[in-house]
């Protein structure tokens, strides 16, 4: 068998095949495992609003609505009996140190924090990735966000932050911050 010539267009056709296979290849991957990949999402988030609501009967995930003001953010509302129990808010802010950032937080019917869930971000291990522990989260819970001054300690607020990574937590103060008023804009206290 007679070696291939080392020619431009022999080596574009062939790189261009290499191509294509490849292409073709993760197209056909990336079609089989969609349905699997959205079930695991639609699990994941089921989970993350049962860890930041209190108790409800309805399907949040199922009655989810966003408000055009708030463009990246989604509302899950929570009732029981058919009375509202309180509101998850999926926040997504691009202050974070290394992007963005998405928070799951829960509030009660009055205002007050219920839970909070780092659902994605991509901060310095050791450092801004401890925007996930509890050790920070943990200080927003219980918190009635009328009357919580939710900003760093540093900056006249009640928020610790955390060492070495205040954009960061500044960067969890607005997705918190945006996710309450999304929550309750226009509402009586």
């Amino acid at each position: 068998m007679k070696k291939l010539e080392s020619t431009f267009i022999n080596m574009f056709v062939v790189l261009s095949l290499i191509a294509l296979v490849s292409a073709a290849l993760l197209s056909f991957t990336y079609g089989k495992t969609s349905v699997v990949r959205a079930e695991v999402e639609r699990e994941q988030e089921q989970s993350a609003l049962a860890e930041v609501l209190t108790d409800f009967d309805n399907s949040p995930a199922g009655e989810a609505f966003t408000r055009e003001e708030y463009g990246l953010q989604k509302l899950y509302p929570a009732t029981r009996n058919g009375e509202r129990v309180g509101i998850a808010v999926r926040s997504e802010t691009q202050r974070a140190y290394a992007g963005s950032m998405v928070m799951l937080v829960g509030f009660n019917a009055q205002g007050v924090v219920t839970g909070v869930q780092v659902l994605n971000h991509a901060e310095t291990p050791g450092l801004g990735a401890r925007v996930t522990e509890d050790e920070f989260l943990g200080q927003f819970i219980g918190e009635d966000l009328h009357e919580f001054n939710l900003a760093l300690r540093s900056n006249g607020g009640e928020v610790d932050v955390i060492t070495a990574a205040t954009i960061t937590s500044s960067a969890a103060i607005h997705a918190i911050r945006t996710a309450f008023e999304a929550a309750f804009d226009g509402e009586e206290e």
